[in-house]
C-alpha cells in the first residue's frame, strides 16, 4: 500500500513559518492499494489540497471512500471543501461512527447548516453515500478494515487497514485507559493490552501522539496520547513503524525535531528495531509487509468477525403500496433519482410480507377511499406487523386536501397531490435518511376554489408583458435596492409573473413558492435570512439560482377578499424592511391593485355586456 500525509496537525490548523517542514493543515491521509482502491482516512484542512490533486488526476471522475474516525472539527473541517465531492462523475462513500450524536450524515449535515456554511450537503453533485460503522470488520474491495473504539470524548475508531499482504493502522485520537502509560513505563494491561492487541504485528502505525509525558498531566482526559506512550505500545505490539502525527498546535517544528530525535536516541540505545518518522505533509510511505514478501496474506477473513457496517435506515428500501398507476411510476421514478432502493407491493400480503422479510426505511401509501384507505392500512400494519412495523415513518399522499387526516397519529406527514417532482423527492429523501427537511410548501387557503375562479376571470394569466405594470415593478426594485421585483400570481399549480425585473423565467411549481404562503395568510410575508427559516432554507430556489435570500411579499386582495398573489421583493443578501419601507411596499401593491381592476379581462366585458 502506498500511505500520502496531507494534513498532520492536531486540534486547529496551525499554517506558517514555524510549521513549514511538518506541516499546519489537520489531519488527513491517503490510502491506495495495488489494485488502486482509493481510501482516505479524516478529512480535516489536509483534505483541500488532496482533493485539489484528485481532480487534477481525475477530473472526469472517480471512486473512493473516505473514512472519518470522529466528528471533532480538526477532523471534518476540509470536508465541505473536498473538491470531488462538488463534481459530477465522481462517486464516494463516506464511513463513520455511529453513536448517541446521530448518524455520520447527520453529523456532517449539521456541519454544513446555514448557520455555519453556505452550501449544504445535499448541493454535492457527486455520487455520495454514507455508512454508519461499529466496532468490527468490513470489506471496500480487495481491503478488509477493522474498526476499534479509541479512548476519546467523541466516539472514535482506528482503523485496520490491510491488503496486499501489508497492514497500516491509523489511530488518532486516544488516550491512554491507564494514566501512567503516558510516561512509557509500567504493564500495559487492561484495555491497553486489548488495544495493543488490535495494532499488533502492523507494519505501519499512524499514531496520535498530541502531547509529551511532561505535557500529559495538565490534559489528563482530554483524549490524546503522548509520543512516549505511542512508542511504547507500538514495541509491545510488535509493530515495524511508526508515524508520530497529530502534532500539538503549540509545538513547531523545531521541537518536532528534538522529540523526533530523542525518541530515536532511546529506541537505538535499547536496541529496538522500532522505525520511528514523524508525520510531514507530502510525507510518502510505501507499505509492503512481511508476508507479502512470502507470498502469504494478511487479510482477515471479513465473515468471521462482528460485521461493522451497520443497518442503516439508507441501506433499507422504501415500500411502496398506492393504487394509482401513474402516482407509483412517479414515486419510483423519485425513488431512483434519489439512490433510494425501493420495492413496489401489489396487495396488502405482499406488503406485510416485505416488511416481516427485511423492514423498510419508509412506506408510501396512498389515501383513495374507498378502493384505496392508506389510513387503515396503516393501523392495520401497526396492529399486524408489530415490531416489523413499530418505528417505520409513513408519508401519506392524497389527491384532495379533504382527505387528508392531519390529526392521524401514524402519518410521519400528509402530501397532497399534486407535487413538484423536486419537491416529492426533497420530502420522500429527508424521512427514508431520517434528516431534516427544510422546505415547506404552503397548503392552499380555504376559499382555494373560488380564489382559482376569480384569477382565470380576469384573463391576467398567460398574457403578455405590459409597461404598466413592468412601470411598477422597476420602480420597486429601484426604490427598495433589490435586484429581483415580482407580481406573482399563483395558479392551481404554478406562480406565474405579470411582472418580473431581474429573473428570466415567467413561472415556476407553486411548491416553491414563498407569494403561497403570504397568499394562505392573506398578510404580508417577510422573511429577513431565508438560511434561518425552516419554511424555505432547503427551498431549491434559495439552494440555487436565484439564490434568494430576503423576501417581502404584499397580498394583492381585491375588495370580495379574493387573494390573487403578491407584490414581492427579493435579495440575494439578507436584510431587514423598516416600517417606512414596508408602507411604500403597500402603497406600490395598492397601485398594482388599481391596475388590474382598470382593465377588465375580455370574458368579464362581454359578461357586463350581456346584463346591459
Amino acid at each position: 500500500m502506498l500511505v500520502r500525509f496531507w494534513g498532520t496537525r492536531g486540534s486547529i490548523a496551525k499554517p506558517g513559518r514555524d510549521t513549514f517542514r511538518f506541516g499546519g493543515n489537520t489531519s488527513c491521509v491517503e490510502v491506495r492499494s495495488d489494485g488502486g482502491t482509493l481510501l482516505v482516512i479524516d478529512c480535516g484542512t489536509g483534505a483541500h489540497g488532496l482533493g485539489q490533486a484528485l481532480m487534477r488526476e481525475r477530473p472526469e471522475g472517480m471512486e473512493g471512500s473516505l473514512l472519518i474516525s470522529h466528528t471533532h472539527w480538526d477532523h471534518i473541517q476540509g470536508f465541505p471543501f473536498f473538491a470531488p465531492f462538488f463534481a459530477p462523475g465522481h462517486s464516494w462513500d463516506v464511513f463513520g461512527p455511529s453513536g448517541l450524536s446521530g448518524s455520520i450524515r447527520g453529523v456532517l449535515s449539521g456541519q454544513m447548516q446555514h448557520t455555519y456554511f453556505p452550501v449544504t450537503l445535499d448541493q454535492f453533485a457527486a455520487t455520495v453515500q454514507y455508512h454508519d460503522l461499529l466496532e468490527g470488520t468490513f470489506r471496500i474491495r480487495e481491503v478488509t478494515i477493522t474498526t476499534h473504539y479509541l479512548n476519546h470524548p467523541a466516539l472514535t475508531l482506528a482503523y485496520r487497514l490491510q491488503a496486499d499482504g501489508a497492514t497500516v493502522v491509523y489511530c488518532c485520537d486516544h488516550e491512554p485507559h491507564a494514566a501512567e502509560l503516558a510516561s512509557g513505563i509500567g504493564p500495559v494491561a487492561g484495555q491497553d493490552r486489548r488495544y495493543a492487541e488490535f495494532i499488533e504485528g502492523a507494519d505501519l502505525v499512524i499514531h496520535d501522539a498530541q502531547y509529551t509525558a511532561t505535557d500529559f498531566p495538565a490534559k489528563l482526559g482530554w483524549g490524546h496520547s503522548s509520543v512516549e506512550y505511542a512508542v511504547r505500545i507500538c514495541e509491545e505490539a510488535g509493530v515495524a513503524r511508526l508515524v508520530l502525527t497529530h502534532h500539538d498546535p503549540l509545538r513547531n517544528d523545531a521541537a518536532i525535531d528534538l522529540i523526533l530525535a530523542g525518541v530515536r536516541a532511546d529506541l537505538r540505545d535499547r536496541g529496538s528495531p522500532l522505525e520511528v518518522m514523524a508525520a510531514s505533509e507530502g510525507l510518502t510511505v510505501r507499505v509492503c509487509g512481511a508476508q507479502a514478501a512470502e507470498g502469504r496474506s494478511t487479510d482477515t477473513e471479513a465473515g468471521s468477525a462482528r460485521a461493522a457496517l451497520t443497518n442503516d435506515h439508507a441501506a433499507l428500501p422504501v415500500l411502496v403500496r398506492v393504487a394509482d398507476h401513474d402516482l407509483e411510476a412517479a414515486l419510483t421514478t423519485a425513488l431512483r433519482l434519489e439512490g433510494l432502493p425501493c420495492a413496489v407491493a401489489d396487495s396488502e400480503a405482499a406488503l406485510t410480507d416485505l416488511l416481516a422479510r427485511g423492514g423498510a426505511s419508509l412506506l408510501l401509501l396512498e389515501q383513495a377511499p374507498p378502493g384505496c384507505d392508506g389510513t387503515q392500512l396503516a393501523r392495520r400494519l401497526r396492529e399486524g406487523a408489530g415490531a416489523a412495523a413499530a418505528g417505520i415513518p409513513i408519508l401519506m399522499l392524497a389527491r384532495q386536501e379533504r382527505l387528508a387526516r392531519r390529526e392521524d397519529p401514524l402519518v410521519g406527514e400528509w402530501l397532497v397531490l399534486p407535487a413538484s417532482e423536486s419537491y416529492l423527492r426533497a420530502r420522500i429523501r429527508a424521512w427514508a435518511l431520517r434528516s431534516a427537511c427544510r422546505w415547506e410548501r404552503a397548503r392552499p387557503p380555504e376559499d382555494e376554489e373560488r380564489r382559482l375562479q376569480r384569477l382565470r376571470r380576469l384573463g391576467l394569466l398567460d398574457t403578455e408583458r405590459e409597461e404598466r405594470f413592468d412601470r411598477l415593478t422597476r420602480i420597486a426594485a429601484a426604490a427598495f435596492d433589490v435586484p429581483i421585483v415580482l407580481i406573482s400570481l399563483i395558479d392551481a399549480e404554478r406562480q406565474w409573473f405579470k411582472s418580473c425585473q431581474g429573473l428570466a423565467r415567467r413561472e415556476t411549481s407553486r411548491d416553491l413558492a414563498f407569494c403561497s404562503h403570504a397568499v394562505r395568510r392573506k398578510a404580508d410575508l417577510v422573511v429577513a435570512d431565508t438560511w434561518l427559516d425552516d419554511r424555505f432554507a432547503d427551498n431549491p430556489l434559495v439552494l440555487g439560482e436565484p439564490r434568494i435570500r430576503f423576501y417581502a411579499g404584499a397580498p394583492l386582495i381585491l375588495d370580495d377578499g379574493t387573494c390573487l398573489g403578491t407584490l414581492c421583493l427579493i435579495d440575494t443578501r439578507p436584510r431587514q424592511l423598516s416600517a417606512e419601507e414596508l408602507t411604500l411596499l403597500h402603497d406600490l401593491r395598492d397601485l398594482v391593485l388599481l391596475e388590474i381592476s382598470r382593465r377588465p379581462a375580455e370574458p368579464e366585458r362581454q359578461a357586463l355586456a350581456i346584463k346591459g
